[in-house]
């Protein structure tokens, strides 16, 4: 049914180039019912409708996308004022056929009818899917779904009162009525009356805790109200401020920005420097009210009262209400403490809290005199129980009453209470080393490993345990080092686990697995096994001759790292045979250009006294004038460019690709496994697991392949040394850092951020960290930084705003910064993060009528760094950044761009594919890999420019 009405001859038929387009129709005529239905179930997203119009079928989009006009499935119709058209109408046009918003103009045969939003009519495109032939088949469930992630370190609940031994008295029952009248709780108890403690409070001359004695005679209400009123000089002589302004005053200033402080002291008074910013308005309201209302003389009694029952108890040696009633101490007098209206209570339980004291804590007040006598007597209490044998009690008293948390650990360790000790250690977030050096010396193995693990903290907790504990410090250095390897991190377990003498085959069998992992880490390992082993340098010689005799620049790094190793090593038999080969190798490399010098280091090997490099001293070349630059800050070098077709296509579909130490690469290739291709392009290894996303480690030398299985991630662990894949678990994830460190994998589910352990046989948390009410969508790690941005939503799951929170990894992580970010208006398409929290995010399907491009960018939390983002923001597909780089991607058509950039915006290279794939971009310090699923891969070592293209066979 076609209820067209008006019709114009337009000036365009079609719309031309990239639109971004809303609907597609799709012509009956040319395509026939059955292809047009294919298209429209092939375009077909969630949330797209289907609707009748001039006999074709018309498709909604759920959201705009962009599209080029000559690769469209159908007829792409554009939303121009909440109308959809399928020409670039001009204004007059348009007048001609006033279309109202919900309408439809469409050109076709040459003339552009309008029809109303009553034209069209909805399909099901369910109805067009014949399931006639269909059966039904019984399904069996395929398990039950994988437990959540378990945490490692489930937190330790308090002591008990128990702790602290029989001797601990019960809490007496005026105690308890004290512990409910601090604590806002009623409690049935007659209370005495107000005119009785006003007659009580000025039957005696009250004295302040501090030591001053307040005035007999007093200004009455009327006078002390004048005096807030009053001008400096009245204040002045009231509370001794020395000009400052009334508590009124000071308030009215403050609630108009200031103005009223100016207006109080004159037009006349002399200019100087802002006084710091004092307390609020309500603290100098208490403070008033408690110098010079009847309330202060109260609540100086009832504190006089309280303090001198205090040091009463302590006098009797009534230990345990004294320190039931005792008040807790800082380390010093805060001489801007807040003033306390009320007493402190005494205490349910006398144990210590292992998470400290919550709340924000009033100072009772008093002054020094009183802070230094109460502390005297604890210290004094703390003695006698020691003497006693009351350990638990002396430590509480340490602990709780004077917040000397760290002496009350080295005093439970003392006399043997371990595991006490590390509750309060880890409780009361003391320096991570310490934390495991009490857990192992609790014998608990276990958490203290994780602990070390968590926080990266094994060499301060080694060395804490060797000043006391010889043994325990060599077992803790024995798992570290075991840690270490397991992570495939061989050159610093070898250095950790060298001082343990009896523990020399461990590190012979670690040097030999890193020497196969390749690397400038495999070179270090050479030449320690040439050095450190009896037999190892018969063992090393023909890898050490081919490394030096290899010419190629390639493996220049490993002939450095090489020597490196051998100027640090002590003088012997094998290190001079070594050197003079090593001497001549980097000078041949030293005549390379594309090289850096490397002179330096030439001339400490020549400086060595060793005889064997006498007969090339004299030998020695002049070093070059200058080095040659990085690649990332030479201005003057060629502009890189890389043009790969629809020729260069490979037999498999690339998921992902990551680049290895030697010039390897490890690609994704889904269904079909991994694969590990060496720098000639042929199959080193292959991998029979699915993969289409890798995390690799941070050592190169092994990798986790990710691939979706419904709403599940099937995980498997991929060793690149042994070339061994297995299965290792199905996880839940929304996102996860595309590195780790070998055992410490980030994750995210749920808007729950996890530091995940990959060495345990199942997964398991190490540390988390929960952001309620968003979606955690990105994260980005490295050796110091953890950085993740986190989408909010509304309950209509429409966009609010985005959050980006930053860790510093070394010593545990400990949040740096978090901040919203300014976000482009509507849900981003394509975000952007650096682990020190460089963040861009930005949109590329815009609805018409809207901003054209939308992008935002934000600098790191953790560094000063400025990234200025590239222009032509309406153009951009996606951004990828890294700390010295970024990649801009754009699309136009069927060609796919990417652009790499330094951080100071200098273009270094344009890599262009042709195709509908688009591009996939990862990018680190090191290099940068492209590549699509039509298996064409590319990757640019930043180092020194080369392009690399690997063929996918």
């Amino acid at each position: 049914m076609s209820t067209a009405s008006g019709a114009v001859r337009p000036r365009a038929q079609v719309h031309r180039g990239t639109v971004v387009a809303a609907a597609w129709w799709f012509h009956p005529g040319l395509l026939g019912e059955a292809e047009a239905r294919r298209r429209v179930l092939a375009a077909w997203r969630p949330g797209a409708t289907v609707w009748a119009l001039a006999g074709g079928p018309l498709l909604k989009l759920a959201a705009p996308c962009k599209s080029a006009v000559e690769a469209a499935p159908g007829l792409p119709l554009v939303l121009e004022s909440g109308v959809l058209t399928s020409a670039p109408l001009s204004p007059k046009e348009r007048e001609r056929l006033a279309p109202p918003p919900g309408a439809v103009v469409l050109v076709h045969e040459g003339i552009a009818r309008m029809y109303g939003p009553g034209a069209l009519r909805q399909v099901d495109p369910g109805t067009w899917l014949d399931v006639s032939e269909w059966r039904r088949v019984r399904v069996k469930g395929l398990g039950a779904p994988p437990p959540p992630l378990k945490s490692a370190l489930e937190p330790l609940p308090p002591p008990t009162r128990a702790t602290f031994g029989p001797k601990v008295p019960a809490l007496a029952p005026e105690a308890e009525r004290m512990l409910a009248r601090m604590a806002g709780r009623e409690v049935p108890v007659v209370r005495e009356g107000l005119f009785a403690r006003l007659r009580r409070v000025f039957r005696t001359e009250p004295q302040g805790t501090s030591g001053s004695t307040l005035n007999t005679r007093r200004a009455g209400w009327l006078d002390r109200l004048r005096s807030a009123f009053s001008s400096d000089t009245a204040h002045a002589s009231t509370t001794g401020t020395g000009g400052r302004p009334g508590w009124f005053s000071r308030l009215l200033a403050g609630m108009r920005g200031g103005d009223a402080a100016k207006a109080s002291q004159g037009s006349s008074a002399p200019t100087r420097p802002a006084e710091p910013e004092g307390p609020g308005a309500l603290e100098q309201l208490k403070e008033w009210m408690l110098r010079n209302t009847l309330l202060g003389q109260l609540v100086g009694r009832r504190k006089g009262d309280y303090l001198r029952h205090l040091f009463e108890l302590f006098e009797q040696g009534n230990l345990d209400e004294a320190l039931r009633h005792a008040i807790p101490l800082g380390k010093d007098l805060d001489a801007r403490a807040k003033l306390a209206l009320g007493v402190p209570g005494p205490r349910e339980e006398l144990r210590i809290q292992p998470q400290g004291r919550s709340g924000a804590a009033q100072s009772f007040g008093g002054g020094p005199a009183v802070f230094e006598a109460l502390r005297e007597r604890y210290r004094e209490t703390f003695r006698r129980l020691e003497r006693e044998g009351r350990i638990d009690e002396a430590a509480f008293v340490l602990a709780e009453l004077l917040d000397a948390a760290e002496e009350a650990v080295s005093f439970l360790e003392r006399h043997g209470r371990f595991q006490l000790a590390a509750e309060l250690a880890e409780g009361r977030d003391l320096p991570p080393g310490l934390v495991v050096r009490q857990w192992f010396l609790a014998k608990d193995v276990e958490r203290a490993v994780s602990i070390a693990r968590r926080s990266g903290v094994f060499a301060d907790a080694v060395l804490r345990l060797e000043k006391t504990h010889a043994a325990e410090a060599q077992a803790l250095r024995l798992l570290w080092a075991e840690s270490l390897a397991e992570a495939g991190d061989w050159s610093r377990a070898v250095d950790v686990v060298w001082p343990v003498s009896s523990a020399r085959h461990l590190a012979r069998a670690w040097v030999e697995r890193g020497i196969q992992a390749g690397g400038t880490g495999s070179a270090k390992l050479l030449a320690r096994l040439a050095l450190a082993f009896p037999d190892g340098f018969g063992a090393a010689r023909d890898d050490i001759q081919t490394l030096l005799s290899d010419e190629t620049p390639t493996r220049a790094p490993e002939r450095l790292a090489f020597a490196t190793e051998l100027l640090r090593a002590e003088a012997s038999d094998a290190r001079s045979a070594l050197l003079v080969p090593t001497v001549r190798s980097l000078l041949r490399d030293e005549v390379m250009e594309e090289l850096p010098s490397n002179a330096r280091l030439i001339q400490q090997l020549h400086a060595l006294k060793d005889p064997a490099l006498d007969a090339l001293r004299t030998d020695l070349p002049t070093p070059r004038a200058s080095q040659r630059s990085p690649w990332s800050e030479t201005h003057d070098l060629p502009h890189v460019r890389v043009w790969m077709d629809r020729s260069h296509a490979g037999a498999h579909a690339v998921h992902d690709a990551v680049v290895l130490p030697g010039r390897r690469v490890l690609l994704a290739l889904g269904e079909a496994g991994a694969r590990l291709v060496g720098p000639d392009g042929r199959t080193l290894a292959g991998f029979d697991v699915p993969a289409f996303s890798l995390v690799l480690s941070a050592q190169g030398d092994r990798a986790l392949a990710l691939a979706r299985r419904g709403d599940l991630w099937r995980v498997s662990r991929l060793d690149l040394v042994e070339r061994r894949a297995t299965r290792w678990c199905d996880l839940e994830l929304d996102a996860w850092a595309p590195t780790y460190d070998g055992e410490r994998w980030f994750t995210a589910m749920r808007g729950t951020v996890s530091m995940v352990d990959t060495l345990a046989a199942e997964p398991r948390s190490l540390w988390r960290v929960s952001e309620k009410g968003g979606v955690v969508t990105r994260l980005a790690v490295d050796a110091k930084h953890l950085s993740f941005l986190v989408l909010h939503l509304t309950p209509e799951q429409d966009f609010e705003y985005l959050d980006r929170w930053c860790y510093e990894l070394p010593g545990g992580p400990t949040l740096r910064g978090r901040s919203n970010l300014p976000a482009p208006w509507g849900t981003p398409d394509v975000l952007a993060l650096t682990p020190d929290g460089e963040a861009m995010a930005g949109r590329i399907a815009v609805p018409a009528g809207e901003e054209p491009g939308a992008w935002t960018y934000v600098a790191p939390i953790l560094s000063r760094r400025f990234h200025r983002p590239a222009q032509r923001a309406e153009e951009r597909a996606g951004e990828v950044l890294a700390h010295s780089w970024r990649v801009t991607r754009f699309q136009k058509g069927e060609l796919h761009t990417a652009v790499l950039r330094t951080v100071a915006d200098h273009a270094r290279a344009t890599v262009e594919f042709s195709g509908t794939p688009p591009q996939v971009v990862r990018l680190t310090e090191d290099w940068c890999a492209v590549h699509d699923l039509l298996g064409r891969v590319v990757w640019l070592d930043l180092h020194t420019g080369e392009v690399h293209r690997v063929p996918v066979v």
